[in-house]
């Protein structure tokens, strides 16, 4: 295995320049920095949903955290917006830019495990109900084998959810901790892996509202709440930049999407670093 490794989490929205994301991955897997790319596409699979007629609704488990509903309909959906749509589109423009690459899902190789969440009360539409086809789930084991055989044989991988279920189904798991969990396997005594986790911002901003506000360094609390003023998605980006540095990973970098090298530019400084706490690691 390679001495050191970068893993790339970026969504599959507009809001991101996944050409420029493409074009700055294949510069750098063409100058030996291997690079792993994890994607999610919440923005393609609501539009595809709504051409399809499937409504997307969020749920609120008791602990607060919020999630899509993922029931079968909407599972079937998420595969073909991220396995059909966004993932071939980040391979084709990988290559376009010289890069040789593969897509995986979570289920190829038994990459990603996940336990479905069992019957569970939320907040569905106002009401407070008992949810028994929820098809979300929560990574219990990581093999990164592929993904190690790829890297040295100089291909990218592109990995995105479902992941593989318990019970050989597949599993909507969070494309964040998705990429937080496949830099932690990858971190060895002998390998030093930094996690990117792409976003529509500068990195993380001490007001949400205003882009100015960008905090060069993030330190978390080793437990309980990540930050107070993170809201939405940023809040899950900071656990999962928490679970990376809890499993060994050596760096963790919040960053903008939207700039022409946006990885290039986040390894140099750009975005946001995260630190926490924790001392050591659990793995």
């Amino acid at each position: 295995m390679t001495s050191s490794v970068t893993v790339v989490k970026c969504g599959g929205g507009p809001s991101l320049d996944l050409e420029a994301i493409c074009r700055d991955v294949a510069a750098l897997t063409r100058a030996d920095q291997p690079v792993v790319l994890v994607h999610g596409g919440s923005g393609e699979l609501d539009r595809l949903a709504d051409r399809l007629g499937v409504p997307q609704r969020r749920m609120t488990t008791p602990s607060g955290s919020s999630s899509r509903y993922t029931d079968p309909a909407t599972l079937e959906v998420l595969l073909m917006a991220l396995v059909g749509k966004v993932k071939p589109g980040l391979v084709a423009g990988l290559a376009r830019h010289g890069a040789s690459a593969v897509g995986l899902t979570g289920m190829d190789h038994r990459l990603l495990v996940a336990r479905r969440t069992a019957t569970h009360r939320a907040v569905l539409d106002g009401r407070t109900v008992l949810i028994r086809d929820d098809h979300n789930g929560r990574i219990q084991s990581v093999d990164p084998t592929i993904v190690r055989l790829l890297v040295d044989a100089g291909i990218t991988p592109v990995i995105s959810p479902p992941a593989l279920g318990e019970d050989g189904g597949p599993v909507n798991v969070d494309a964040d901790r998705a990429a937080a969990a496949v830099a932690a396997a990858l971190a060895t005594p002998t390998c030093r892996t930094t996690l990117i986790l792409l976003t529509a911002a500068p990195g993380v901003l001490a007001d949400p509202g205003d882009e100015s506000s960008l905090r060069s360094e993030v330190a978390l609390a080793a437990t309980g709440p990540v930050l107070p003023e993170a809201v939405g998605g940023m809040t899950v980006k900071l656990q999962a930049a928490r679970d990376a540095l809890r499993g060994g990973v050596t760096r963790v970098l919040v960053a903008d999407g939207r700039r022409p090298a946006p990885v290039t530019d986040a390894l140099a400084g750009a975005g946001t670093s995260i630190t926490t706490e924790l001392v050591g690691s659990h793995r």
